[in-house]
């Protein structure tokens, strides 16, 4: 399969975000964070102009949320330099905040649950300190552990359809690894996946039912999507040099990618907005989302 180097991608939520990220489909909307404010927002999937609507705002970075089971409106959250729980009025609950810690100052970043119900998380240092990264599991008794240290600015993560497999990407490399997981979540074999050209790094990630992971390409304005062997099976243009995340629609019939103006010294107008692609200009073989 080989995709058209012509983007075909529109504005699906016109606004400045500095660093949106962690897109996520959840009960008919799009859910995602613009970090550095701290904000939660959504967008229906209402016809019309469509303008982000706050869900919540903390005075701390907020790196990504994913819905708790059976607490509508609370969040667990990848925030500061830990992990919380966000209630509805924006108030934080923290479980765990290991960066803390940390002999350079950090920040938590991009998050995902896995399909056991698991949050997992990334952290990175503000200057880039090599290797001061680390990736962290929240289990669902509230227990968050560090799994993986020595990465640099960490992102992604995502999981294969069995969720026994984790993706992960460390920005700065320009690296994504695989990694096998135990039952209980513990990382037992890790391996080079893919490797970004020059000028590019991989950024938020999310995997489709044929298993094929899809990558937010930072500095290269482009998505990739490979086969689970690893191989590159086309690349999605995109009229914004720097997308942080990506989101499929449970039906396939859509690729959504937030944005960033963030370190642009002359933002364009679609700079941090929310970019749609339609599914045949994105994947023509992709059938559909499966929720993580």
């Amino acid at each position: 399969m080989s995709f058209s180097n012509q983007s075909y991608a529109d504005v699906w939520a016109d606004s400045d975000h500095e660093l949106g990220e962690g897109a996520r489909w959840i009960d008919g909307r799009l859910v995602y964070v613009d970090i550095l404010a701290g904000r939660l927002l959504e967008v229906p999937d209402l016809p019309g102009p469509r303008t982000p609507r706050e869900i919540a705002r903390v005075d701390v970075p907020l790196g990504a949320v994913a819905p708790v089971s059976g607490r509508p409106g609370h969040w667990i959250a990848a925030a500061g330099t830990g992990i919380a729980l966000l209630g509805p009025d924006g108030s934080l609950d923290w479980l765990a905040r290991p960066e803390d810690r940390s002999p350079v100052r950090t920040r938590m970043n991009d998050g995902v649950c896995d399909p056991h119900g698991r949050f997992w998380a990334g952290s990175m240092a503000y200057d880039g300190t090599p290797g001061a990264g680390s990736l962290y599991r929240t289990d669902p008794d509230g227990s968050v552990h560090r799994v993986l240290d020595g990465l640099t600015i960490v992102n992604g993560p995502a999981f294969d359809p069995s969720g026994d497999v984790l993706y992960v990407a460390d920005s700065a490399a320009g690296v994504i690894h695989r990694c096998t997981l135990d039952p209980d979540g513990n990382p037992d074999g890790r391996e080079e996946f893919a490797r970004v050209g020059a000028g590019g790094a991989p950024d938020g990630m999310t995997v489709d039912t044929d298993g094929c992971l899809w990558v937010a390409i930072w500095g290269h304005g482009a998505v990739h999507r490979y086969h689970p062997g690893g191989a590159l099976l086309g690349t999605v243009r995109l009229p914004t040099p720097q997308p942080t995340s990506v989101c499929l629609t449970p039906s396939g019939g859509s690729l959504f990618v937030t944005t960033a103006r963030y370190g642009l010294s002359q933002p364009g107008g679609q700079d941090g907005s929310v970019l749609r692609v339609p599914a045949q200009a994105a994947a023509p073989a992709a059938r559909a989302y499966r929720q993580e």
